[in-house]
């Protein structure tokens, strides 16, 4: 078994790999929606480092799918490990068991979309007792386990009920502060409580229960990116990326829709932070605010116009009043922790969007 080394990161007291080989990664996902859009690239990144990893699926057909996509990567390291529903208590309970044992697990698997009939059902519990369930089955059968990485959001962090708080630096000492009784009021606020819930869930395991593993979150706004095609149709889109296929396919042309959260990050410079979170020592027990900066929807309009003219008939003016930044200001981010501690170099935003639109491309856009 090779011990992991990363290259251009140099060991130090203050960033050093952890001193153990990793023998098997498990990734908590089901390769769907938002959650499987970071997942497959948090997959493509564990294999390319060396990782043995094993990812849990709804279907023996998914497997198949992200099998199929790795034909060069032997069954000794990538395997896959059959859960239904993260929402059932004891759903991990087998999944976690492994031979060799899981030295480290990444659980990226919670619902991000409005389209719910049921806060609660749909949002709520998906999001918390996936993660309670995994973390106490764990600590029950795989006590090998010394680093979890578990996938948050900026929901944990922002106070929506301040609006865009113009101002005022958010950073990983912020909590969202919503309520039990708030959450069920739309699926706005059960998304950003599903998302406060189970993160505050998993930092308190951890100081209640005491495991042999340390914990790392993170927290990213919207999450922009390639797709990756062999999970990927038009269709079936993570949440942030409907509003660039919507103005690549003249659907803003009379007018961009709101952006909502003005920050974001690129999907591979995300799953790379989940990686270095699991590998480096200096990772252990801390929030990770993961965004490379400011954007507009306005912004990406016009950056598809200049990286590709063919699209300029289905795109608004390059002047429209809408899909703008607010004119009130907006709050000001602090990622210096994600810099610093895992040496993440971020993408830039024509980067992500240029890569974005020829992936979708890939799948009919």
């Amino acid at each position: 078994m090779t011990r992991v080394l990363l290259t251009g990161v140099l060991p130090s007291k203050r960033q050093q790999l952890l001193d153990y080989q990793l023998k098997a990664v498990l990734i908590v996902n089901f390769f769907t929606g938002g959650s499987g859009f970071i997942a497959a690239h948090v997959l493509d990144i564990l294999l390319a480092h060396g990782h043995s990893v094993v990812t849990t699926v709804r279907s023996q057909e998914k497997a198949s799918k992200i099998k199929d996509a790795h034909p060069n990567v032997p069954k000794g390291k990538l395997d896959f490990a059959i859960v239904e529903d993260i929402a059932v208590e004891g759903a991990f309970d087998e999944a976690v068991k492994s031979d060799p044992p899981f030295e480290a697990v990444i659980h990226t698997a919670s619902p991000f979309h409005f389209n719910v009939t049921d806060v609660q059902k749909d949002l709520l519990d998906p999001a918390y007792i996936g993660t309670t369930s995994v973390l106490r089955a764990i600590k029950k059968s795989t006590p090998t386990v010394k680093r979890v990485v578990i996938t948050s959001s900026f929901a944990s962090i922002i106070d929506a009920s301040k609006g865009t708080r113009p101002g005022y630096t958010y950073s990983e000492k912020d909590w969202n502060p919503i309520t039990a009784t708030e959450a069920l009021e739309n699926p706005s606020n059960g998304y950003r409580a599903s998302k406060t819930f189970a993160e505050k869930s998993a930092w308190d395991f951890v100081e209640h229960e005491k495991p042999n593993f340390t914990l790392a979150t993170m927290c990213p706004p919207l999450v922009l990116g390639p797709i990756v095609h062999y999970l990927n149709s038009l269709d079936a889109l993570n949440t942030s990326n409907q509003r660039i296929r919507d103005i690549i396919t003249g659907k803003s042309k009379e007018g961009i829709s709101p952006t909502g959260t003005f920050i974001w990050v690129d999907v591979r410079d995300l799953a790379l932070a989940h990686v270095k979170a699991m590998e480096l020592d200096a990772a252990a027990n801390k929030r990770f605010f993961v965004t490379a900066g400011y954007f507009s929807n306005k912004e990406i309009a016009n950056l598809v116009r200049d990286a590709y003219p063919a699209l300029v008939e289905k795109l608004p003016p390059r002047d429209t009043e809408t899909g703008d930044y607010p004119k009130e200001g907006l709050y000001k981010y602090d990622n210096s922790r994600v810099k610093g501690v895992l040496g993440i170099e971020f993408r830039s935003l024509k980067e992500a969007i240029v890569d974005t639109v020829k992936s979708l491309q890939a799948v009919g856009a």
